[in-house]
């Protein structure tokens, strides 16, 4: 089927670019209550699902053993901008499980801040892999095997005793069957998988509520989603889309973006989940999208929802601050 467009950018008084998109909102029982576009598609979810990765780093016991809060776990869910607290946390995380930075294996990049860039670039004679937007997932992928005794070499594998855990927690989650036709590798070395934008929603309403999951699982998954939600910055960063929707309504939104255009959100006052996907992997689609369900279902009328369809619509200024046009969510997103 074709997608819809969800989203237009106009320049001046026309429609420069349309970007399609499809767009699932489910409940903890599996129920649809909105979707656009073909919501059964295979999807990537990228770095979207961290949380559901994160969960062996709590169910296994490591979390509590090393005496993570909330700055932790909310770090270990994260795809930050390589700040120096993001940094700093990460290396602490690190040498709670007596391991340092030669053991993460997601590679090396420059911070994603502009301000946080420049230090690096006049400081540092290279980036190290601490600095890697997926360095707080990593480390917790490190606790978690030095906690269970697996040596945690070639963690990054399908193979590895942790990946396994991991793929098992992800297939209880979405429904899905995880193997290696649908696996392909992340922008961190790890495996992802495609599953469908519904399975994705119903994993994360399923951690929002607990329902269908097992008490352990219940409890680990709720720990996660509260620590992301009381510490938005660590999942993220200055500035970052995750960090201000969270920031909106404090405690009342959990919200992860994802490489290609993924987004999903979970509202878990109302025990909803959105996963949303901009065909074209365009993020200003994908975060337009996902704001804009935030607010139909948070209420428009509210204060958080009035904040939230401020990132949903907004104009476009040039490096002279002129307005040069408009990104819009198109009418296909409040439809009955």
């Amino acid at each position: 089927m074709s997608n819809p467009i969800t989203v237009e950018v106009t320049r001046g008084h026309r429609v420069e670019s349309r970007h399609r998109g499809l767009a699932v909102v489910v409940d903890g029982d599996g129920k649809v209550v909105f979707q656009a576009g073909d919501i059964e598609a295979g999807v990537f979810p990228r770095s979207a699902c961290k949380a559901m990765q994160a969960l062996p780093l709590v169910e296994s016991g490591a979390a509590d053993a090393y005496g993570f809060g909330h700055r932790e776990l909310a770090l270990a869910c994260s795809s930050h901008s390589g700040e120096d607290a993001h940094v700093a946390l990460a290396t602490s995380m690190l040498e709670r499980a007596g391991r340092d930075v030669s053991t993460l294996e997601c590679g090396a990049h420059w911070s994603s801040d502009q301000k946080t860039l420049i230090h690096q670039a006049r400081s540092l004679n290279q980036p190290t892999a601490l600095h890697n937007n997926c360095s707080g997932k990593h480390s917790g992928f490190v606790c978690a095997c030095v906690h269970q005794g697996i040596d945690p070499k070639g963690y990054v594998e399908y193979d590895h005793p942790l990946q396994r855990q991991i793929r098992a927690t992800m297939q209880d989650l979405t429904g899905a069957v995880l193997d290696h036709d649908c696996c392909g590798t992340d922008g961190c070395s790890i495996p992802t998988y495609a599953v469908p934008l519904k399975g994705l929603a119903h994993g994360f309403a399923k951690m929002a509520t607990g329902t269908g999951l097992e008490p352990q699982r219940a409890r680990a998954a709720k720990r996660l989603i509260e620590a992301a939600m009381a510490e938005p910055f660590y999942v993220a960063g200055t500035g970052r889309a995750c960090t201000k929707i969270m920031e909106i309504a404090p405690g009342k939104i959990f919200a992860k973006t994802g490489a290609e255009g993924v987004f999903c959100a979970v509202l878990p006052q109302e025990g909803l989940s959105i996963a949303v996907k901009a065909e074209d992997g365009a993020t200003r689609a994908a975060e337009a999208m996902v704001t804009a369900l935030l607010a139909r279902f948070i209420g428009h009328e509210t204060d958080a929802g009035a904040a939230l369809m401020a990132m949903t619509n907004r104009t476009m200024t040039n490096w002279n601050g002129r307005p040069v046009g408009d990104v819009r969510v198109t009418d296909i997103l409040f439809a009955d």
